[in-house]
């Protein structure tokens, strides 16, 4: 096994904080105590807390959103009263980031800033309410939460959004608006490259197996409910899994399949394995009440659509990882 990669992924964790402020809530339900005991990566057995309510949304489409907000108004005059009007008269959008995740949100170590798909579809959004040419860091601050964290800084209003790779779901929208699917992606397995992973093609030959994933996600519901009954373990963040996954505490790990790419990425004995078995639309998240925000992303996601920004983003980040891809098509509604 080659080490000297994967001391890479442990030794920049705690680096990733000094780029944004962290969202550190006084307690989080759920996470075991200084007592509890825990692996070397953080991963454990899931328990009843790790995964998502069971279901009592009623059926929905969940690529369905709101009408784009027509015309788009000018850069830096936004409508009087609107949510867009508050966010230019503090100066600044607050922007809820999982900044571990490749190819969406990952620290550049030599400029300190970070890059990635999210981001630059963040920095589109606040050029969007603020103007300006090129990068709009000045107006843009992030929050670094976990996954977990998600509903909680948008139900609290400690974001105005959150671009954080998010499966929209039906469960979801109960408690949070999306905007439309900005990228299509669906879950896969990851295992090590070596005699441990032998023979492991899918999920299916993973029964009874330990296989990681972050608590309450889309992720570890499937995992949960799969016929395959395979042995969730739960942890903060991906890259806990990853190390996991290295220090042999799983035997595999699951999430979606540019994730999966990401991680691999990091380590050279990673290797992503078997079709994706879930279809996961993807969206921005806002506060339950920020219609007109929702509406005002839907009209710029469809510009970036329409004049290839959106395809050229794509093309630099996550092609490689997912394939060749087409903008989604937005379904409407309201």
């Amino acid at each position: 096994m080659r080490s000297g990669r994967r001391r890479t992924v442990a030794t920049i964790l705690p680096a990733l904080t000094l780029v944004a402020c962290s969202y550190s809530p006084a307690s989080q339900p759920g996470v075991p105590g200084p007592s509890a005991r825990v692996s070397v990566s953080g991963a454990r057995p899931a328990l009843p807390q790790d995964y998502p309510a069971p279901s009592s949304a009623p059926a929905c489409d969940p690529r369905e959103s709101l009408s784009p907000l027509s015309p788009l108004p000018t850069p830096g005059q936004m409508p009087a009263g609107s949510t867009m009007e508050k966010i230019l008269r503090r100066g600044y959008l607050i922007v809820g980031v999982d900044q571990n995740t490749r190819y969406f949100a990952e620290l550049d170590t030599r400029s300190g800033r970070i890059k990635g798909f999210d981001i630059d579809i963040a920095d589109r959004l606040a050029t969007a309410i603020f103007g300006g040419a090129g990068p709009a860091g000045e107006h843009i601050r992030y929050k670094v939460i976990t996954q977990a964290q998600r509903p909680e800084v948008i139900r609290d209003r400690v974001v105005d959004v959150v671009i954080d790779t998010m499966t929209i779901t039906c469960d979801r929208k109960v408690v949070m608006a999306f905007g439309s699917d900005y990228y299509t992606d669906g879950q896969r397995v990851m295992i090590r490259d070596d005699t441990d992973g032998a023979g492991v093609t899918s999920l299916a030959d993973l029964r009874g197996k330990r296989v990681c994933t972050v608590r309450l996600t889309t992720s570890i519901a499937y995992l949960r409910d799969d016929p395959a009954h395979v042995l969730p373990y739960a942890a903060d963040n991906w890259t806990d899994c990853l190390v996991a996954l290295q220090q042999g505490e799983v035997d595999a790990v699951s999430t979606t399949s540019a994730l999966l790419k990401g991680l691999a990425a990091q380590d050279e004995d990673m290797r992503v394995v078997g079709p994706v078995f879930t279809d996961e639309p993807h969206g921005m998240a806002f506060p339950l009440a920020d219609k007109d925000f929702v509406r005002f992303a839907n009209a710029l996601l469809e510009q970036l659509k329409q004049n290839g920004e959106w395809q050229r983003l794509y093309d630099t980040w996550l092609k490689e990882p997912l394939g060749a891809q087409s903008p989604p098509r937005a379904i409407y509604s309201g």
